[in-house]
């Protein structure tokens, strides 16, 4: 049996490949998510791959996924420098979390610079546009085995 992998994503993510292009990118999300399945199974792993513009429902899933012990791969988008209680769901759960950004957001906005997630997770990847999901899942892979 694979190891399940939470890759979750927040507001506006599924609008990639049309959003802001020379931010975040051309590659749409359905894109992305193929690219990381092939990844996975590579790596003897199954991802469960969700977007959501509503952060009750991101909550939701951080819940199912510590449920589950499962780890967490998580572009929470603009929640990332707001929501205290993403931070507390990723704190309440028996999961790891792997923060991911497409952007580098250490170079953007002053705003971008703070991240709650980053104190629930065990790393952050930011800059690498697709290739953040794709190393954080590599890196999840090498940190459990």
């Amino acid at each position: 049996m694979s190891k399940l992998i939470y890759v979750l994503n927040g507001p506006n993510l599924n609008l990639l490949g049309t959003r802001e292009p020379s931010v975040y990118g051309v590659i749409k999300l359905e894109d992305l998510e193929n690219r990381l399945n092939n990844l996975a199974k590579g790596l003897g792993c199954t991802i469960e791959f969700r977007q959501s513009n509503h952060e009750g429902e991101l909550i939701d899933w951080i819940h199912e996924a510590g449920a589950k012990k499962a780890p967490i791969i998580l572009n929470a988008g603009a929640y990332t420098h707001t929501s205290i209680a993403i931070y507390d769901a990723l704190k309440a759960v028996e999961s790891d979390c792997i923060e991911v950004h497409l952007s580098n957001i250490f170079k953007r906005e002053d705003y971008r610079h703070h991240s709650f997630i980053s104190g629930a997770s065990i790393g952050i990847i930011s800059g690498f546009g697709v290739k953040s999901y794709e190393l954080a899942l590599m890196a999840y892979s090498e940190h459990s085995s």
